[in-house]
This record gives structure tokens, sequence and C-alpha cells, in this order.
């Protein structure tokens, strides 16, 4: 009895031992992989030319932490294509970007309208409330195109980040093509229509683009909204 317990006695501290001399090599794998990432993103925001499309180095390096991240719990099936809402822009520019990381090249630049009660020519009020008509920030995952009974060709979103756009689903928040989201309107009106809370897109360029990031990709919808990069797990 008392060699056995001399053995695991022994096991244990051994066991504690190799753990703590493995705690710096884990760390700087981490540190390692967070400079892999960053150098990554850097690089390809300077190869796919993204400066003058509009999008700024920040917004694709918040973009790119964040697929980086669901990349690495498995959620996403295809992680060389991203997609930017960017809601610091004005609805009157072109601020929806598809990437394809793969292949460093900027395949749709066009616009997207926001959430009605999101505000007027730019997005300021977000919501994660059914009923608020509102867009919801964050990261969101792309899941399978469906044919909506108003909408026609949509694109089912999961919002995946708890509390900001985790009820994207039970809000119908999809992708879809809208007469109020092209430049005729803009040219009318000034700015964008707006949704009930969808990314909604130009009619013509619904259909490609759905083509191009159904099925478990990458989609972030920025704006610099204080309460949501603090909050967001996926940020920090």
């Amino acid at each position: 009895m008392y060699h056995v317990l001399f053995y695991f006695r022994a096991m244990r501290i051994l066991i504690i031992a190799l753990l703590l001399l493995l705690i710096p090599t884990i760390n700087n794998v981490g540190f390692a992989r967070f400079n892999a990432g960053k150098a990554f993103s850097e690089d390809l925001y300077s190869a796919v030319n993204l400066t003058d499309s509009g999008l700024s180095r920040n917004i694709f390096n918040l973009a790119i932490k964040g697929l980086i991240k669901l990349d690495a719990k498995g959620r996403l099936q295809n992680s060389t294509i991203l997609t930017i809402a960017d809601y610091s822009q004005s609805s009157s520019n072109k601020r929806l970007y598809v990437i394809d990381l793969k292949n460093k090249k900027l395949l749709f630049n066009t616009f997207v309208a926001h959430g009605r009660n999101t505000g007027s020519e730019f997005a300021k009020n977000f919501s994660n409330q059914e009923g608020s008509l509102k867009s919801s920030l964050g990261f969101y995952i792309t899941l399978n195109p469906v044919i909506g009974l108003h909408t026609g060709l949509s694109l089912i979103l999961d919002g995946v980040e708890k509390g900001i756009n985790d009820h994207a689903g039970k809000r119908a928040i999809i992708m879809h093509g809208a007469d109020y989201a092209t430049a005729d309107f803009i040219k009318k009106y000034g700015r964008l229509g707006r949704s009930q809370g969808c990314p909604a897109l130009p009619p013509e360029m619904n259909k490609p683009i759905i083509e191009s990031i159904k099925g478990g990709t990458c989609l972030f919808i920025y704006n610099p909204d204080n309460k949501y990069i603090q909050n967001s797990s996926l940020l920090n």
C-alpha cells in the first residue's frame, strides 16, 4: 500500500513539474499566434488594397481578430471569405466588403442598408431586441439561402455574440435584396433607405454575394460603438 501511495505522489509531482515547464511554451505559442495573425492581417490589407475602397486598416484588423477566434473554435466552414459591413460610414457609401483572403482579392464592394431605427444617413443606435427595427453589431456566421415570401432570395445569419446579436434568428435578421439599397435611391433621397434591421443589398448584387458567402463564412457588422467594443468577447 505504501509503495502504491508513493508511486501516485511521485507521478503527481512529475505532472506538476512538467506543467510548470510547459506554461512558458504555451504562452509563447499564444503570443506567436497573435503576432502571426496581426502580420497576416497587415499583409492582407495592403495586398487587397483596401485603403482605396474606404475600409480602414483598424476595422479590417478587428474583423480578422474575430474570424481567427471563430475559426479556432471550429465555428466556420469556410474561413477564407470575410464580409465586413462598415456602419461607421455614411449609408450613401459603398460600405459592404466581401474579401477573398486566400486569393487576396476584393470580390464585392457595394451598398448595404441598416435598420430603420438605427439612424438616418448614419447608423447610430443598435439593439438585439425583437421588434426594435434596429441593426445589431458584431460577428455572424452565414448559413443557408432561403426564399422569403417578401424578400425573395435571402441568406440566414447566425448571430454568435451573446447579448449583442444572438437574437438574430428570432428577429429574422437576414441578408436580402431591396430597392431602397441602390444608387438611384441615394440620388433621390441623399441616403439609402432602411430595413427592419437586416443588412439589405442592391437587388442586382444580392444573388452573387449570397452565392459567394453562404455556408459558414464570417460576417462582421462594425460601428465604433463603445458598448459593443467593450463587451465583445471576440474582440477582447
